[in-house]
C-alpha cells in the first residue's frame, strides 16, 4: 500500500494497532511484508513477516543505526564479516556504516521488529519500493534513498 506521502516531523501520539501498519501503511518488497509502527523525523520502526528462505542481502546504512528485535523464528545474520543467529526476544545492533544482512533459512516464517535512527529516507524508500519485481531495480533505487547494497559475491554464504 502506497498512496499518501509520509511527512516526517514529530512523532505522532496514538496506538498502532498489533494487524496494522501506522496510517495503514504497509509494503510488500521481494515477498518481505513490512509494517509502519511508528515515525518520526528522529526514528522509524516497522514490523517484518518475513516467508522461508527469504533475506535481505549485504548492506550498509551510512546515515542510520539499525536494530531488530526478533518476535518469532531464527534470523541468520551477516554482521561486518561474521555469521549469526538470533532469535525470540534477542536485539541485533547495527550502527550506521556497519555492513550487515538477514535471512530466513528457517521452515517457519519469521516476524522482527526492526528501527532505524534518525529515520532517514527509509519509509520513501519503502513507498518506491512496494511491489518491485525486480532485484537491480530495488538495488538501484535503495542506493537514491541511502541504503547502498554490496555487489553480489562479495560477502560468502549471502
Amino acid at each position: 500500500m502506497t498512496g499518501e506521502e509520509i511527512v516526517l516531523g514529530s512523532l505522532p501520539k496514538g496506538i498502532t494497532l498489533a494487524s496494522e501498519g501506522m496510517r495503514k501503511k504497509v509494503w510488500n518488497v521481494l515477498g518481505h511484508t513490512y509494517s509502519m509502527k511508528a515515525a518520526s523525523e528522529s526514528s522509524f520502526a516497522f514490523e517484518t513477516y518475513d516467508p522461508p528462505g527469504t533475506g535481505v542481502p549485504p548492506h550498509v546504512h551510512p546515515t542510520q543505526d539499525e536494530h531488530i528485535y526478533i518476535l518469532e523464528g531464527v534470523f541468520t545474520l551477516y554482521l561486518d564479516g561474521e555469521w549469526e543467529t538470533a532469535g525470540p526476544g534477542d536485539t541485533v545492533r547495527m550502527p550506521r556504516g556497519l555492513p550487515h544482512a538477514y535471512y530466513n533459512r528457517g521452515e517457519a516464517p519469521t516476524r522482527g521488529l526492526f528501527w532505524v535512527s534518525p529515520a532517514g529516507r527509509l519509509a520513501e524508500l519503502f513507498d518506491k519500493l512496494h511491489d518491485l519485481t525486480d532485484p537491480d531495480e530495488v538495488v538501484r533505487v535503495s542506493a537514491e534513498c541511502d541504503v547502498r547494497f554490496l555487489p553480489p559475491g562479495t560477502v560468502e554464504g549471502a
